[in-house]
């Protein structure tokens, strides 16, 4: 009986074990690896941001710009899905961008900023906005909401001058590990001005939020896929690689949350530091659209 027993025994672990008897195969599960952090001082995270931010002067780019739900931007582009556009920037704080209609290729929105006045032409409102950069009081009227000079801002970005103060802490969440510089506003009550995340895996700038007094957060910028230039090539044989930017964002999203704005940019194509014409940043008001002066509270501005 004691033989019998143990046979037995033996006979269902071996089932249990094969599967047999309708029981669950145990199957093994690939346990992937995270990714190695990489070290940085504060200081080398410093150099790294003000490579690409001193050194970009200018910007040609292609994208597809994608409004998203409760964006300003989708009461022009939202009927088409998405838009295709050609930006062009330079500093100090010139910027146009042209976005077309995908497969007709008919303009939907020319936009165009010089740091102090923005215009953009609606072709199919024939509407022509013009109104200072300094004004950025939300209107009711989606078009007027429209400024080119954000995603200047998002691109070209402000160098990180010695006199800043500047500060460095560590974020750790299920997906990835950051080093955060943060950019402090001195005065009366020191607030912080600017936060930069370095994603640690190789350390690229991942997100750049900017504040405005009493914390408010005035937009939020997250950059993804990082990969070579299109230009990459002859920007090395013409500049030193150490100063020469060699990679750019192709995925980004700009989100300002007190402007109702959010819109995602997929890079196809960038070139920086190629020479650009001044003449290109000029938009001049159609023949016959209504020109619009945003920030005047008049009857006549109906949309």
């Amino acid at each position: 009986m004691r033989r019998v027993s143990m046979c037995l025994l033996l006979a269902t672990l071996a089932a249990i074990s094969c599967g047999c008897g309708g029981g669950k195969v145990v199957t093994s599960h690939t346990v992937v690896p995270p990714q190695v952090a990489k070290e940085a001082t504060r200081e080398e995270l410093l150099e790294a941001y003000n490579l690409i931010a001193r050194n970009t002067k200018t910007m040609n780019a292609t994208v597809e710009m994608k409004p998203t739900a409760g964006s300003k931007y989708s009461g022009v582009i939202d009927e088409y899905h998405e838009v295709k556009a050609f930006l062009l920037a330079a500093r100090p704080a010139q910027i146009r961008v042209i976005g077309q209609a995908p497969v007709i290729g008919t303009t939907v929105f020319d936009m165009a900023s010089d740091g102090e006045t923005f215009r953009v032409s609606i072709p199919s409102k024939n509407k022509f906005l013009v109104g200072p950069v300094a004004v950025e009081r939300t209107s009711s009227k989606p078009i007027e909401n429209l400024r080119p000079q954000h995603l200047l801002e998002a691109l070209l970005w402000p160098e990180i001058r010695k006199e800043e103060a500047v500060t460095l802490k560590e974020f750790n969440d299920e997906n990835a590990r950051y080093y955060i510089l943060t950019v402090l506003r001195g005065g009366y009550q020191v607030e912080v001005l600017r936060e930069i995340w370095f994603e640690r895996s190789e350390l690229h700038v991942a997100r750049m939020q900017t504040f405005g007094p009493k914390g408010l957060l005035i937009s939020d910028t997250r950059l993804g896929e990082w990969q070579p230039l299109d230009n990459a090539a002859a920007q090395t044989a013409s500049a030193s690689p150490s100063t020469a930017p060699t990679s750019f964002p192709r995925a980004i999203r700009i989100e300002r949350p007190h402007d109702d704005y959010k819109l995602d940019l997929q890079v196809t194509k960038v070139i920086l530091n190629g020479e650009i014409p001044a003449e290109r940043f000029k938009l001049e008001q159609p023949a016959g659209a209504e020109l619009v002066r945003v920030g005047e509270a008049t009857e006549n501005n109906q949309p």
